[in-house]
């Protein structure tokens, strides 16, 4: 007679700091130390994990993700990756929530995996009367072990829903409901079970052109504010320093202003590529091939944020220089 009982799954959590690793007085929801606890105290902190899968804990690093960097990024990628290629089916990373989405991002693009790989971060310290961080580690650690959760790219997990690594932005500086989509969430997690309703269509992970086993560092981008009154100032800098990308915050459809546009020709003249994003948070530019954007050799975000933006630009530029290349990403990722 043989066993049929399912395997309990195998669901890694790596730990690198924030504020569900943080500490400070009960009262306090936003007056705390950040990144204070390890995996290990976070995980013991819920002993209901174990009633959903054999838990291992690895801290990687233990920071406020506000100080996390591309080169902290991609250790995490990297420590991501070498997880979801070992025994475990799922990864769990507890991170902070101010860049959160930056690193899932990030991840969507670079894991080869299809297991499913969860973000999940808390809006209140460990010690706070009502902290958030325990029932969104048990609904991550849910979805990591639900097989509709696999092959839809990276995901995040908090508040009770299910957002996809791609359009997730933090909304709110202090509310357990700080995070959204601008789609909505691909699903909920509710009640100990996990429903999802729609999937990603853009590419991601296995379908993507990007390999963390193959990024060292990424080429340096960075973003420029929109905003009345706005100066070239911050556009000549980033020329003087030599930065291989620009992101522009524009105001409402990604506009850019008559007072860059010169200070944006010189950013081109010197090989710098422009890639025009709106700090709006939803609605998408489009690139119109009668528009300034083709004579310019400037690039049309789509609907990413100016921070995602960012990474996407800086992934693009490891494989190609060419302006319409690097357009062809924005429309496939």
């Amino acid at each position: 007679m043989t066993n049929s009982a399912k395997p309990r799954p195998t669901i890694v959590i790596i730990g690198t700091g924030g504020t569900i690793a943080g500490r400070g007085a009960a009262g306090n929801t936003s007056s705390y130390d950040a990144a204070v606890l390890g995996i290990q105290d976070i995980v013991a902190a819920v002993p209901q994990l174990a009633q959903l899968a054999d838990i291992r804990g690895e801290q990687i690093m233990n920071l406020p993700s506000k100080n996390m960097t591309d080169r902290t990024m991609i250790d995490t990628a990297r420590s991501v990756a070498r997880i979801a290629a070992s025994d475990a089916d799922g990864v769990v990373v507890t991170h902070g929530t101010d860049t959160i989405e930056e690193t899932a991002y990030f991840l969507n693009l670079t894991i080869k995996s299809a297991k499913p790989i969860v973000l999940v971060g808390a809006m209140r310290p460990s010690t706070s009367l009502s902290a958030d961080g325990p029932i969104n580690l048990y609904d991550a650690v849910r979805v990591a072990c639900s097989k509709d959760a696999a092959g839809k790219g990276v995901l995040l997990v908090m508040n009770g829903e299910i957002h996809s690594a791609r359009d997730v932005t933090k909304r709110n500086t202090f509310q357990v409901g700080a995070f959204g989509s601008p789609y909505g969430p691909l699903g909920l997690a509710v009640e100990g079970h996990e429903i999802f309703y729609r999937a990603p269509t853009r590419a991601h992970t296995l379908a993507s052109d990007f390999d963390i086993a193959y990024i060292d560092s990424l080429p340096n981008v960075q973003v420029i504010y929109g905003h009345s009154n706005v100066s070239d100032v911050a556009v000549r800098a980033f020329i003087e320093c030599a930065v291989e990308g620009i992101v522009y915050a524009g105001t409402g459809n990604a506009n850019l202003p008559d007072a860059l546009i010169p200070a944006l020709h010189a950013a081109r003249a010197a090989g710098i590529h422009v890639v025009r994003a709106s700090r709006t948070g939803s609605g998408s530019a489009v690139r119109n091939p009668d528009a300034a954007d083709l004579k310019n050799g400037w690039i049309v975000a789509d609907d990413q944020n100016p921070q995602k933006a960012r990474l996407l630009l800086a992934l693009a530029l490891t494989r190609t220089r060419k302006v319409s290349e690097l357009q062809s990403y924005f429309q496939k990722y």
